[in-house]
């Protein structure tokens, strides 16, 4: 779980990185202007680290569903080579895909201008500005994206169906509220992220407006990797008695 865990902080310092620094620094400039390299290397990098993140989270939900459903196999079946093969391949298929869309999304024409209604650029806003039919299949790329999401959260929600079918036969109540701390955080996580990111890019363009889009945007691309450390390190008790220390240290200082 903690190899896993080192995985999604560092894909949530990668997505938060890509935007917003960018973002403040234009904010206390007052200016919305980015380089074509900076342009690109947003395109690429944040659907490659919120694709690989999706896919991480997939495959926590299955570290999960073994650890509980499956402990006496945990060990045969993810063992150190497994769980380093599946978070390679989640980092793998993340960059494939935004690399897919980078190369797709700048071979399209633009006739409405280069400017975007958000804080940093977003494949489905340069869309906006294409004036090609070309823009259909960079728009099947999406759809296609969004599908493959929404079956990764399939398999996260049967996971832990499967998983509190087999906490609530724990007759412990001790070992329920453990099980049930463990998952419930990550369950939460995947919720808001997966459905967040999915009304994002597949919502009807009748609905749109810029500052839908903008809080939506803000939602799942600033708060899943900030709220994500809180909800994971403060369910560790080294790290609140460690947390507590330092506070304490503090306090002393200041006397």
């Amino acid at each position: 779980m903690y190899f896993f865990l080192l995985n999604l902080a560092l894909l949530d310092l990668g997505s938060i990185s890509t935007t917003l620094p960018k973002a403040m620094a234009n904010a206390l400039l007052y200016t919305r202007v980015i380089s074509y390299a900076g342009c690109a290397a947003q395109i690429l990098l944040l659907p490659f680290f919120i694709t690989a993140e999706c896919c991480l989270l997939t495959v926590m939900a299955y570290d999960r569903y073994v650890a509980i459903c499956q402990p006496l196999h945990y060990g045969t079946l993810l063992g150190t080579r497994a769980c380093a093969t599946m978070a390679a391949a989640a980092w793998g298929y993340g960059f494939i895909n935004a690399l897919l869309h980078t190369a797709n999304t700048f071979s399209l024409p633009l006739c409405q201008g280069n400017a975007v209604d958000q804080f940093f650029r977003e494949i489905p806003q340069i869309l906006k500005l294409s004036c090609s039919d070309s823009y259909l299949r960079e728009a099947g790329l999406l759809v296609v994206s969004g599908c493959l999401a929404f079956g990764c959260f399939v398999f996260i929600v049967l996971s832990y169906a499967q998983i509190f079918r087999a906490v609530l036969r724990i007759p412990s109540e001790q070992g329920q509220h453990k099980a049930f701390s463990t998952c419930l955080p990550h369950l939460f996580v995947v919720s808001l992220f997966v459905s967040i990111g999915m009304f994002s890019y597949l919502k009807p363009p009748s609905i749109s407006s810029p500052c839908l889009d903008l809080f939506v945007t803000v939602l799942y691309v600033v708060v899943p990797p900030a709220v994500n450390p809180l909800i994971y390190s403060m369910r560790n008790k080294m790290l609140k008695k460690a947390l507590q220390k330092i506070l304490e240290q503090m306090l002393v200082q200041d006397h």
